[in-house]
């Protein structure tokens, strides 16, 4: 019996709990004129907001990368939109370039070649040398060239990463052809990453950024 009760009185309460939650959902876009919930902590690129140099900055990370720099960054606190940044990235570069999403960047060297592999659909197995990796992936991205097509690395928290895979980045932007860059890579992180650039020990990598862009917060105005 107090199990059936217990059961019955849980049920009941859920179902109270999800008619307030779904009314207070619907008053909410009402009374503001949405037609979805805004805040949301995925980024959602339908509302991007495109003032306060958002667009400018999606806009020089276009011509940038289609371009063909190497490496490019773009740093910011915590919540001012460099995710949303990136997914608009993604969807704004033309058909011809592949994407490679890192968003867990706490791997190790031979880790993140491996996904890159992974990700390009390159058959390789984790027993390999990492000069072997390095080898079948140069072979991959030389043939995807010849094809005419391009492919970015868009690393997300990038300041998370150590030492050893930020130099292997470094290494990563060597590959390429007498004109092109076989692989390019934009890194986004807070500024931490910043602090960890000026480390002597990866200052080359520092030196091969070709386009920086700090992303600041916004500013609200309240003058009278």
């Amino acid at each position: 019996m107090l199990l059936c009760y217990e059961i019955i009185n849980g049920l009941i309460h859920g179902f109270v709990y999800n008619r307030i939650y779904l009314t207070e959902k619907t008053m909410y876009r009402k009374y503001f004129g949405l037609n979805k919930l805004p805040f949301k902590t995925t980024p959602d690129i339908s509302v991007f907001y495109k003032h306060g140099s958002r667009q400018e900055i999606l806009e020089a990370l276009v011509y940038t990368v289609t371009r063909g720099d190497g490496i490019v960054k773009v740093t910011g606190e915590v919540g001012c939109g460099k995710t949303m940044l990136l997914r608009l990235l993604a969807n704004s570069l033309p058909s011809n370039f592949s994407i490679v999403y890192i968003n867990s960047p706490n791997l190790s060297a031979k880790d993140m070649i491996l996904y890159i592999c992974s990700e390009l659909e390159i058959n390789v197995d984790s027993s390999m040398l990492k000069f072997t990796l390095l080898a079948t992936l140069k072979n991959e991205l030389v043939r995807l060239h010849s094809l005419g097509k391009h492919v970015v690395m868009l690393i997300d928290e990038a300041q998370s990463m150590t030492i050893d895979v930020l130099e292997e980045i470094r290494l990563l932007s060597n590959l390429e052809t007498d004109d092109d860059k076989l692989i390019q890579i934009v890194l986004f992180g807070q500024p931490e990453l910043d602090v960890a650039l000026q480390d002597e020990n990866i200052r080359q990598l520092k030196s091969r950024i070709s386009f920086s862009r700090e992303r600041s917060k916004f500013c609200v105005n309240l003058g009278r």
